[in-house]
């Protein structure tokens, strides 16, 4: 897998679907597992326009020491999946993946937070795109106001990796300590905490091996 200064190409992430807004969207990233206040319940169809808060915040560098990681099972199907992966194309390496998708996480974290949408369009694909420019504006109308602070990534494991022809599908699950809370237009919270909280992520990679493009695309985005 190829790279671009600190983040690889190969692990440009691009999409989520649209069904995975949840919680009035105020953590696209996914799921609490420690303290947080009160929150609405998860949201299966299509955003509304007047529940989408803006999401602004940063992510941090990168950590000096590599998130923990852990792979499949080398008896499981998964692992002969990644083995199979790497018959069609040698320069594929599951940690090297592993090592960009930390990066490629915060890198996204990063440009929602800030309705970057230049940003996001390279790195999503063409509907999840859609999904995020719908709720960006949607919560720009509102004038809500998310805080998504990334303080830290445990551990990044692939959980789940298939083959169909050349079409790979990898899907990792995401353990990041995070402050994630909204605000009205008068900075008063409406839902989160501002106290840091366990946030897990399965995010789903798709990529032709066959192809020439190393991108990585994320099709698929839910709470852990």
């Amino acid at each position: 897998m190829g790279s671009s200064g600190s983040f690889p190409i190969d692990l440009v992430l691009f999409g989520m679907i649209a069904a995975f807004l949840v919680l009035r969207l105020r953590s696209i990233l996914g799921k609490r597992t420690g303290f947080e206040r009160s929150a609405p319940p998860e949201m299966p169809a299509q955003p509304r326009a007047a529940a989408a808060p803006i999401i602004q915040g940063t992510a941090e560098p990168a950590q000096a020491a590599p998130a923990r990681m852990q792979m499949p099972d080398p008896a499981s199907a998964a692992s002969q999946a990644l083995q199979a992966m790497r018959a069609i194309d040698p320069s594929f390496d599951p940690a090297r993946f592993v090592a960009g998708a930390e990066q490629a996480f915060r890198m996204i974290v990063r440009a929602f937070a800030a309705s970057d949408r230049a940003t996001l369009k390279p790195l999503l694909g063409d509907e999840t795109f859609a999904a995020f420019d719908h709720a960006i504006a949607a919560r720009e109308k509102d004038g809500q106001t998310q805080v998504s602070d990334i303080r830290a990534i445990q551990s990044i494991d692939i959980l789940d990796a298939t083959l169909r022809g050349s079409v790979a599908n990898l899907t990792v699950r995401i353990a990041s300590d995070q402050i994630s809370y909204t605000t009205d237009q008068n900075g008063r919270h409406l839902t989160g905490t501002d106290a840091v909280t366990e946030i897990i992520d399965l995010w789903t990679f798709e990529r032709d091996l066959t192809q020439p493009d190393p991108t990585w695309r994320l099709v698929a985005v839910r709470s852990g």
